[in-house]
């Protein structure tokens, strides 16, 4: 009797290696999922009335409340670095209860996009040019503070009206666009805002003038720096108009909202907290999604790299690579000037 031997060979298992993509420079830019670009880089600048050289935001190292001829020069360096846009925000010599220097035409943010305008069609008379916008809010100009105005309720509690505001904002975002903004960026949380300053700005005749609504902002404590960069007034906070840092759900209707009134972008701020609720508005909105890397982001990151605790130019990078990993098109940071030169 006889037996047989069956002589059988197996292949090793071979080692999955997802490093092999990671072994150059060359292999990583070459594979990665998400890019940044100058011009997905918006820069907010703030412009003070009544200063004859730029102040420091002490809590914002290297940022400044800029002259109007200074500012002409941060617009120009916008230009040269090739960023998408410019966000202004202005601080007038003069506030009052109405908030009246934010419809003035001309008050200081309107003379501030009047020079924007200018400048860079002196400095890009050929190129595409970063976009000039506007914040279209009244917290910059209300000797309150707050972002609309005040009334008294039948309780005697004093509440922001709502209505009340959204007429004043019909006459701000006209007034920018009539000054050459060409996106009005209404960031109050008003309810009807969206639909109330487009319907002013096309009874007006500016129907090309797009709105960047700040859809889903939140009563955040990373706002703390940004009260010096405007010298703001405001006691007490807007957790009646903002919303509640608890609340994903709500940040998607309010999204879903803006868009229905016909804002051409959305956006979500702050950004960093925030990329569950980023990703979310991302995946719905049929518009471009905007992310604001607020004041408390930027003086976070300064301060640790100040203190040598982390590597500045790596953690900015990390931190807006993030937020266009979870699906911002578009981001608003401090950083965007050196950002651009960075990737370039």
């Amino acid at each position: 009797m006889t037996s047989e031997t069956t002589n059988t060979f197996t292949l090793p298992r071979p080692i999955v290696r997802p490093r092999r993509l990671r072994a150059t420079p060359g292999l990583r830019r070459l594979v990665a999922e998400t890019r940044l670009r100058p011009a997905d880089l918006i820069w907010p600048l703030f412009v003070k009335e009544g200063i004859d050289e730029p102040v420091p935001i002490s809590s914002m190292p290297g940022q400044f409340q800029h002259t109007e001829e200074s500012l002409a020069e941060a617009v120009r360096r916008a230009a040269e670095a090739g960023l998408g846009g410019v966000m202004l925000f202005g601080i007038p010599a003069f506030r009052d209860a109405e908030g009246s220097a934010g419809v003035d035409p001309n008050g200081v943010l309107q003379r501030a996009i009047r020079l924007a305008r200018a400048t860079l069609a002196e400095a890009a008379p050929d190129g595409p040019a970063p976009v000039v916008m506007a914040d279209t809010c009244l917290d910059e100009f209300t000797d309150h503070g707050h972002c609309g105005l005040l009334r008294t309720s039948a309780d005697g509690t004093v509440v922001v009206d709502n209505d009340a505001t959204l007429a004043v904002y019909q006459r701000m975002a006209v007034a920018q666009a009539e000054a050459g903004a060409e996106i009005v960026g209404p960031s109050g949380m008003m309810d009807g805002q969206v639909g109330a300053i487009r319907q002013a700005l096309d009874e007006a005749g500016h129907q090309d003038v797009a709105i960047l609504a700040y859809a889903a902002k939140y009563a955040s404590a990373f706002y703390g720096p940004f009260r010096e960069a405007v010298d703001s007034t405001l006691r007490g906070d807007r957790r009646t108009y903002q919303m509640d840092p608890a609340n994903r759900r709500e940040g998607l209707y309010e999204t879903e909202l803006d868009i229905a009134e016909g804002a051409d972008i959305v956006m979500v701020k702050p950004a960093a907290s925030y990329l569950d609720v980023l990703t979310r508005v991302a995946d719905l909105s049929p518009v471009p999604v905007a992310a604001y890397q607020v004041s408390g982001e930027y003086a976070m990151v300064e301060a640790a790299a100040a203190n040598g605790w982390i590597n500045r130019q790596a953690a900015v990078i990390e931190a807006t690579l993030a937020v266009k990993r979870a699906g911002a098109n578009l981001v608003l940071t401090y950083w965007a000037p050196e950002l651009a030169d960075w990737l370039d």
